[in-house]
């Protein structure tokens, strides 16, 4: 099969103003105030450990004398607040199975579905990006709060988790709350289930036209121009670019007029060290490469399993395309500095990444 096509997210009100009423005896008097008295005395909103002082406690509630307003809220599993925080979740978890059984939720003409990917495909990420990778993130200021960017990274890793961990690494990360949009190659729109659940996250085909629609609404979009060259590269050429194609992500940044963010992922290269491909077999089943790794498929199922790296994803500065006129996106010679810059860029920062990192998994 040939290579696929790759472009060629106390009270709020302050108390100062306010005349604070005071628990006080008065000198002489002989009668004692009552519970109820000595509560409605206290100031309404005291939390306790909120205040400066401490709160008066009404001489009958300390000598044990029934309960009192100023008395602490019972704590742990069964406490009122616990139990009501645990009706929300249970609310709003049913709400989502109604709308979803209902139909009632939108989605765009891409097909991506932002709630299910927030509250469900984003949530079965989270572990694997948070824990198993331990992901670091840097620079997610350089993608813009607002309007359309071209997120350029580098591919690697035998399977394209790395475009998942960019995916995550944006959407909980960015201050502006923004998502990634991801252009994949066209062998994940025809694996079943795969490919409902690649539209559901809001990725769509690899080409130019879907991407210009897609920036031009103001998205951020994310594209790996290496496409399988980088993620079926042998482990010996790990961190070397292979060829970004024809520049055609430049030419779909200029005709947008959308920032391009070259970003470089150290750690996804050695999570299946690909030692061997057996391209008869890839032939038969259709595929552009049959990995093998040290693992797999020596240990069946179990070496499917990637091996815990720490990850690292730098977003560099951002590279203006608004300053070129509409016809440069049909100037060939503009299209490769412009695809040599990002692609250096990448290069350096990843070069700069490794020397930095103390070990592969830590």
């Amino acid at each position: 099969m040939a290579d696929a096509k790759v472009i060629p997210f106390d009270d709020d009100r302050s108390r100062n103003g306010a005349p604070q009423r005071s628990v006080r005896r008065r000198a002489g008097s002989g009668r004692r105030k009552s519970v109820a008295e000595s509560a409605r005395e206290i100031p309404v909103g005291s939390v306790p450990g909120q205040l400066g002082g401490e709160r008066a406690v009404p001489k009958d509630a300390a000598a044990g004398g029934g309960t009192s307003a100023s008395a602490q809220p019972p704590r742990g599993p069964g406490a009122p607040g616990a139990d009501a925080g645990w009706d929300r979740r249970i609310a709003g978890g049913l709400a989502f199975l109604r709308r979803r059984l209902t139909g009632d939720y939108d989605v765009d003409e891409f097909g991506y579905d932002r709630e299910l990917t927030d509250q469900v495909l984003m949530s079965l990420l989270r572990p694997l990006y948070a824990k198993y990778f331990r992901v670091e993130v840097k620079g997610i200021e350089n993608i813009p709060s607002e309007g359309g960017a071209l997120v350029v990274a580098n591919h690697s890793g035998t399977l394209p988790l790395d475009g998942l961990m960019m995916q995550v690494a944006v959407h909980d990360n960015h201050p502006a709350g923004r998502h990634l949009r991801l252009l994949a190659a066209d062998l994940v729109f025809v694996l079943p289930v795969i490919n409902e659940l690649a539209r559901k996250a809001g990725h769509t085909l690899a080409c130019s036209e879907d991407a210009e629609r897609l920036l031009q609404r103001g998205e951020v979009v994310g594209v790996m121009p290496e496409g399988f060259k980088g993620i079926g590269k042998p482990f010996g050429e790990r961190y070397k670019l292979q060829r970004f194609g024809r520049g055609g992500f430049v030419s779909t940044a200029l005709r947008a007029g959308v920032p391009i963010v070259p970003c470089s992922i150290v750690g996804a290269e050695e999570i299946y060290p690909m030692i061997g491909n057996a391209k008869t077999l890839a032939r038969l089943l259709g595929i552009p490469y049959f990995p093998i790794t040290p693992t797999f498929p020596w240990l069946g199922p179990l070496g499917a399993v990637p091996l815990p790296t720490k990850w690292t994803i730098q977003f560099g500065e951002p590279i203006p395309t608004d300053g070129y006129p509409p016809e440069a996106a049909e100037d060939p010679m503009l299209m490769f500095n412009l695809t040599d810059q990002v692609r250096e860029q990448i290069q350096h920062t990843l070069y700069k990444l490794l020397v930095q990192r103390r070990s592969v998994f830590f």
